[in-house]
């Protein structure tokens, strides 16, 4: 194989390579060799078919074979020759006009990876901000936790319905007096006042008595998910069969019991420990915005190109997916716009900070064990039917990318940590509030950066790109610390974001009934 350099600027590379038509027919001939004694053809004796005559059934498919094994064959004596190490999948062309028989001419474009010095890493120094969890936190969490589960009692006979009580009622909605699917429903509770129906739904059910009826007119908002109720005027015939008042609550060992705890103090432990937990990872976050800063601020080489296309693309789509979910999408979509070179600028800096994070992990050994990528694997697989997930772990086995992707996160965390372990870290004791403006602002007081790219794919900030999202933030929202001890209902199965309501539906009669459209979720900073 021949093999001539076209092209080297920068991190750029482009070369010709010509593969010997000799060396690609080597192959075919070895490939008919090795099929021919399972090769069945009538009038002959199993493994008698003449080599010209397999040649002549099988000829084109092992040729094609043959021509695909030689280029994989080309592009690895290419990159061990030379030395490379692609930042991307290279660019591989073959030369119009060849047939079986010629040289095959190839032409490839890649970009590479650029050289980098691991910085020395003695000398970082790095503040580790420290929430302690107060007894107010705790108490503001059980009483939430009451809400939730906040039990009702029949009212006494006459009362009148208000905020706060709960109904049990009968409906039947109809537009322009025409019955709609879903819009049905009985013995549905309702608390008045708790804002789950469209808007006017409950405040016209304020004041009535157990046995009243009263005709509901409301309008479904425009956004509705319900294409053929949005915006439409409808009236609901209700009949209100109870009136209940909640019952007092009283944070104490019998409350306890009833959420299958042992005492009102094991439920406190247990919100303590979550909200523990949730302030670790903010403090985690600080810190490791503040490493990544240091790195970045001694380290501006060049990044490929093709790397910083694929991040920016990962972070555009993001945006432009939120903008549209916006009350006003152009609006939204007009503003990012005007700032999609600063966009760019985020991208590219991800890209640098996982090159130098990367170069950092192989210098001094980190590595993602072979019991950390299986389990990385199986956790990745339960997002499948339970029937594909091996063939999900088969697939990442069998494609170094995939793999690539999949242990890139682990293995970032994993370079961090051992970066903590190396610097010196004091401590403080700061409050929550002042810990998460220390995440959203950096020393000038601009918010904080993005964080590094990863191979495995990433939300962007829904913010402004002066409004980066801050270091390592977790993926979706962290769940309220009080749900960790609460009784939960059996997760129903997740939508998309863009459809998700604020609440699932509990049965068929619910999916058009008026329920109010959920308010859109507030994205979590980046990873």
């Amino acid at each position: 194989m021949q093999i001539v350099e076209t092209s080297n600027e920068g991190l750029k590379r482009a070369y010709a390579l010509t593969i010997a038509a000799n060396d690609i027919a080597a192959l075919v001939e070895g490939e008919v060799k090795k099929i021919t004694p399972q090769v069945r053809m009538p009038g002959f004796r199993p493994g008698k078919v003449p080599a010209n005559l397999v040649r002549k059934m099988h000829g084109p498919a092992l040729h094609q074979q043959a021509l695909e094994t030689s280029i994989r064959n080309a592009m690895d004596k290419l990159v061990a020759e030379k030395g490379l190490r692609p930042a991307t999948q290279p660019d591989v062309s073959l030369a119009e006009g060849y047939a079986e028989g010629k040289d095959a001419e190839l032409t490839v474009a890649l970009e590479v990876l650029p050289e980098i010095t691991a910085p020395a890493i003695d000398g970082l120094k790095l503040e580790r901000l420290i929430v302690e969890v107060s007894d107010e936190e705790i108490d503001e969490a059980v009483g939430r936790i009451a809400q939730g589960q906040k039990r009702f009692n029949d009212a006494p006979e006459g009362t009148v319905a208000a905020d706060g009580d709960q109904l049990i009622i009968d409906f039947a909605g109809s537009i322009d007096g025409v019955a709609f699917d879903g819009g049905t429903a009985e013995d549905q509770p309702l608390e008045l006042g708790s804002g789950r129906f469209i808007p006017g739904f409950e405040e016209q059910l304020v004041g009535v008595k157990v046995g009243d009826e009263r005709t509901i007119n409301v309008t479904f908002p425009a956004d509705y998910p319900a294409e053929n109720l949005a915006g439409k005027d409808a009236q609901f015939a209700c009949t209100v069969k109870a009136v209940k008042q909640a019952a007092e609550f009283t944070a104490d060992d019998e409350f306890a019991k009833s959420l299958g705890l042992e005492s009102i103090e094991q439920l406190r432990g247990l919100i303590k420990g979550q909200i523990e937990q949730e302030n670790g990872g903010l403090t985690r976050t600080a810190m490791k915005r503040s490493l990544l800063d240091q790195l970045a601020a001694g380290h501006d080489f060049a990044v490929p190109l093709s790397m910083v296309d694929a991040e920016f693309e990962q972070i555009w789509q993001q945006l432009t997916t939120e903008a549209a979910k916006e009350a006003d999408p152009a609006a939204a979509l007009a503003e990012i716009e005007g700032e999609k070179d600063d966009y760019r600028k985020i991208a590219e800096r991800r890209v640098r900070l996982g090159l130098l994070l990367s170069e950092i992990g192989q210098a001094n050994g980190v590595v993602v064990t072979a019991q950390e990528m299986e389990m990385l694997m199986r956790q990745a697989a339960q997002q499948y039917r339970e029937q594909d997930r091996q063939r999900f772990i088969d697939y990442i086995r069998s494609d170094a990318l995939a793999a690539a992707q999949l242990r890139a996160p682990l293995y970032e965390d994993k370079v961090v940590d051992f970066l903590f372990d190396k610097a010196e870290v004091t401590e403080r004791s700061v409050t929550r509030e002042e810990l998460q403006a220390v995440i959203e602002a950096d020393e000038s007081g601009k918010p904080a950066e993005a964080a590094p790219a990863k191979a495995a794919p990433k939300k962007a900030a829904k913010k402004a790109p002066k409004a980066e999202a801050a270091e390592e933030a977790p993926a979706e929202e962290a769940a309220p610390a009080e749900e960790a001890a609460a009784p939960k209902k059996k997760a129903p199965a997740k939508k998309k974001a863009a459809e998700a309501p604020a609440e699932e539906a509990a049965s068929a009669e619910e999916a058009a009934a008026p329920k109010k459209k959920a308010a859109p979720k507030k994205k979590a900073a980046d990873a």
